[in-house]
């Protein structure tokens, strides 16, 4: 493959909504196909595996979750949205994301005792050596995933992704089962970063050169920095409860927090994360068309939110049960948590979305600046919840996240003229109607039922769930658009035949 597809100028070609919206989908799709491996994977884990395991592994990997953030410096997103690149600012970034990222892993490797101190856990000593190599990995695929992504090569970044769980989870697997316990999950990231590296770089096939720091590498840098302060202060949100529980309550309840959360974050990362990278690149077309770039933005974030949203009410209603169907009793308070936190994901499929318009803007300085906000804004959830145990620093996140998501995208907005108005314009029906549809969905568990087997529950639940959110959000509320879309993807996808056949329905005709 030419070189110059990674290098050449930004610009809006015809049909650009649609392939935007097709690339969206690619991508989506990867996630669920992704999500299905790593929940199967779980699956099995788990019945192989303890909670202590988990919970041992997990206060490490509160650390580690961070590598591919801080070793790109953010300049992936700078990259995505920069109208103009050369092959030489690249090296450079290459280069030096790869410094970084070895002196990171040094330096963690070198803290490893002291790791080991802090929980009283000899055993993190070794754990955190080896962790430390997803620090390396992780710089030497970095700027080679950034240029599929600039490229929109979201088909090539699937495959990789894709493929890369498949094998990391296998070998994981076959580790627990030969009895190496924890070590499955300590290596299992590794193995992850590293497939994912190697597939980068064949797809790719860019080899970084003689690098040359000029005014552009340090823009991108400097953008690049602010997007690792909005990172670095997300990390430390994201971390601090892990670590805090981990000291304050041992291995074990840790271990069902760690379950939960990788439950709850899969989703989140499923549904709203694996959509910036394509919304990054689409909007980043369209920034000198402030028009445009709005109703992109607007017609983006609905669709999204109303199939989001919905999501994550699903999961909080059945989350008690489909954990203990899915991992067995022992994990039962994990059950209890992953419905609490499933609704923090209703407004969180919101606020997650702020990159969009930070990046597009190219005013990662104000993302980083929301960065430190929101940061003190869940430490000071997370102490209040804490001495309540997991399920209280659960419910602390939840208020939290609800308080601030629209001022969250009210902010990153406000260079494109968007306010709180325009926000709560878009996403008030899927959220009034998530949250209508969850409190009918408890009110059914509880009282309703509350005495039939647990898989019929799910499902009884999820399809009253379906139906009472639908009726809200379409038939009182009046909201087609997202189902619009919804018909376009499939139309695109089906024979010809059958395509001319679902353009009769007027009703939900879409347009790009």
């Amino acid at each position: 493959m030419a070189m110059s597809v990674y290098f050449k100028d930004h610009s809006i070609e015809a049909g650009h909504g649609r392939r935007s919206l097709r690339a969206g989908a690619v991508i989506v799709g990867a996630r669920v196909v992704v999500t299905v491996i790593q929940l199967l994977t779980l699956l099995v884990l788990a019945r192989l595996l303890s909670p202590k395991d988990y919970g041992l592994v997990g206060m490490v990997t509160a650390i580690t979750v961070f590598a591919p953030l801080l070793v790109s410096l953010g300049t992936p997103d700078a990259v995505v949205q920069r109208a103009r690149i050369t092959e030489k600012e690249i090296s450079a970034l290459f280069w030096i994301s790869v410094a970084v990222g070895c002196s990171v892993a040094v330096l963690m490797a070198a803290c490893g005792p002291l790791i080991a101190r802090f929980y009283g856990e000899p055993r993190l000593t070794w754990i955190t050596e080896v962790s430390a190599l997803t620090f390396v990995v992780c710089a030497l695929a970095c700027q080679h995933n950034t240029l599929l992504r600039r490229a929109m090569k979201f088909k090539e970044l699937a495959a990789v992704e894709v493929s890369a769980n498949l094998l990391s989870a296998g070998g994981a697997i076959a580790m627990a089962l030969y009895g190496l316990e924890y070590w499955a999950l300590v290596l299992r990231p590794v193995m992850l970063t590293l497939f994912i590296a190697l597939g980068a770089w064949l797809l790719c096939r860019w080899v970084p050169g003689r690098p040359a720091v000029s005014v552009g590498a340090k823009e991108m840098l400097r953008q690049g920095l602010h997007g690792a302060g909005f990172f670095l202060t997300d990390f430390i949100a994201g971390s601090s409860d892990r670590i805090a529980i981990g000291y304050r309550s041992g291995p074990i309840p840790l271990g069902h927090y760690q379950n939960a959360m990788f439950l709850y974050e899969n989703l989140c990362v499923l549904l709203v994360l694996s959509a910036h990278n394509v919304a990054v690149a689409s909007l980043g077309k369209a920034q000198n068309n402030l028009d445009e770039l709005r109703r992109l933005w607007r017609k983006a974030l609905l669709t999204l939110d109303f199939y989001a949203m919905p999501a994550f009410g699903i999961l909080a209603v059945t989350g008690q049960d489909l954990i203990v169907v899915l991992f067995g009793s022992k994990w039962s308070q994990a059950g209890i948590l992953i419905s609490i936190l499933a609704l923090r994901g209703i407004p969180h499929a919101v606020a997650r979305t702020q990159g969009w318009l930070h990046v597009s803007a190219g005013r990662m300085d104000r993302w980083m600046r929301w960065g430190f906000v929101a940061m003190c804004a869940q430490l000071i959830a997370l102490f209040c919840g804490l001495p309540y145990g997991p399920t209280g620093v659960a419910v602390a996140f939840v208020v939290c996240t609800f308080i601030l998501f629209i001022p969250a995208i009210a902010y990153s907005g406000r260079p494109f003229g968007i306010s709180a108005t325009d926000v709560f314009t878009v996403v008030w029906r899927p959220l009034a109607a998530s949250l209508l549809a969850a409190a009918i969905g408890f009110t059914l568990r509880f009282t309703l039922l509350a005495d039939i087997s647990a898989i019929l529950r799910i499902i009884v639940l999820t399809l009253a769930y379906m139906i009472a959110y639908v009726t809200i959000v379409v038939g009182f509320l009046g909201e087609r658009m997202p189902m619009q879309v919804l018909l376009a993807l499939v139309r695109d996808a089906l024979p010809a035949r059958f395509a001319r056949y679902m353009s009769t329905w007027r009703f939900l005709e879409g347009r790009d």
